[in-house]
């Protein structure tokens, strides 16, 4: 009797495990880290969707391409725009069917299908405590004396390094690769990927890092350290969006419909800045932390759309190759 009581409970719960419909969203390594937002909206999502949220990491764009209409993801998080023509491209997505006046980026968005989450601006962060003149502008970096030293990435890896190629391109266009050529004797190293170049800078390896500038709230927030600041260009900053994306294959849309509206709901968006360490891509700046709210932010905003960085993606990458090839 036991037995037959044991195995019929062993029966139902297998069966209720297996009518638990899954989510499967595909994201960068960073974000479904112990250390990123994944297990927060993960927890915070299944608490609603009587669900299993499961993020599987890696090459996002990569992945979908390769897997094409066959692939496991409803849903995908983490591109940009630097990389959203390729993925639009494919044709697997979807609409995402949300109402984009909820966003509070810093310009009109209209798309249908990539969905903001969160945003920021490629910047150079120095500490204050070794740095104590830190150049005022793009021209200042340029001209500074050469030993001053700065870390950046490699923009065929890392997106950050991609939106600096990008950053370079918008401020000075055909003299991109001379920009270059003057900015070359400053760079220490080019590393493959952020977290590599970050971490020469807090070891005291160089006195200016490619990043973001929202990084000093990390510091602020996390170490109590206010020496860490974004040195902020009157030439203007390039704007990055991270964006979600429904997969047109998906056999569960309306579970991913409801991830997809959850990305704008304050539950979400309040994990984002000190889950990503970016800025929420659908809350007033009143809601923000108040780290974040007392961050300095540039005052001019720099951005290609899709089409643009499509289009001069390559060639930026060439000029910068061949500029810190000599």
């Amino acid at each position: 009797m036991r037995f037959a009581t044991f195995t019929a409970a062993m029966i139902w719960a297998t069966s209720s495990l297996a009518e638990t419909p899954v989510l499967t969203v595909y994201a960068p390594d960073y974000f479904a880290s112990e250390w990123g937002p994944g297990p927060s909206i993960e927890a915070a999502f299944e608490e609603s969707c009587n669900c299993d949220l499961q993020f599987k990491t890696g090459d996002v764009l990569g992945r979908i391409i390769l897997e094409g209409e066959r692939t496991d993801a409803d849903v995908i998080i983490g591109l940009n725009t630097d990389v959203t023509k390729k993925a639009r491209d494919t044709g697997l997505f979807a609409d995402h069917g949300q109402d984009n006046s909820k966003l509070t980026l810093p310009l009109d968005w209209t798309d249908p299908v990539f969905l903001p989450f969160n945003y920021g601006h490629t910047a150079f962060i120095y500490n204050s405590e070794r740095l104590d003149n830190a150049p005022q502008s793009f021209e200042d970096l340029l001209n500074a004396d050469d030993d001053l030293t700065i870390v950046i990435q490699d923009p065929r890896s890392s997106i950050s390094g991609l939106a600096l190629v990008l950053w370079v391109k918008h401020i000075y266009g055909k003299h991109a690769q001379q920009t270059w050529e003057r900015l070359a004797p400053k760079i220490l190293t080019v590393t493959k990927g952020w977290s590599e170049s970050y971490g020469l800078f807090t070891d005291g390896e160089a006195d200016m890092v490619l990043s973001y500038t929202t990084s000093p709230a990390y510091h602020i927030v996390a170490e109590n350290d206010l020496s860490k600041k974004a040195a902020l260009f009157p030439e203007g900053h390039y704007f990055m969006v991270e964006l979600a994306a429904k997969l047109a294959s998906t056999d569960n849309p309306a579970l991913a419909d409801a991830f997809m509206a959850f990305i704008l709901t304050e539950t979400f968006q309040n994990l984002i800045p000190t889950g990503n360490w970016s800025l929420p891509a659908a809350l007033p700046v009143s809601d923000w932390p108040k780290e974040f709210q007392s961050l300095p932010l540039p005052e001019k905003v720099l951005f290609f759309d899709e089409t643009e960085a499509a289009a001069l993606r390559e060639s930026a990458i060439e000029e910068w190759r061949i500029a810190l090839s000599k």
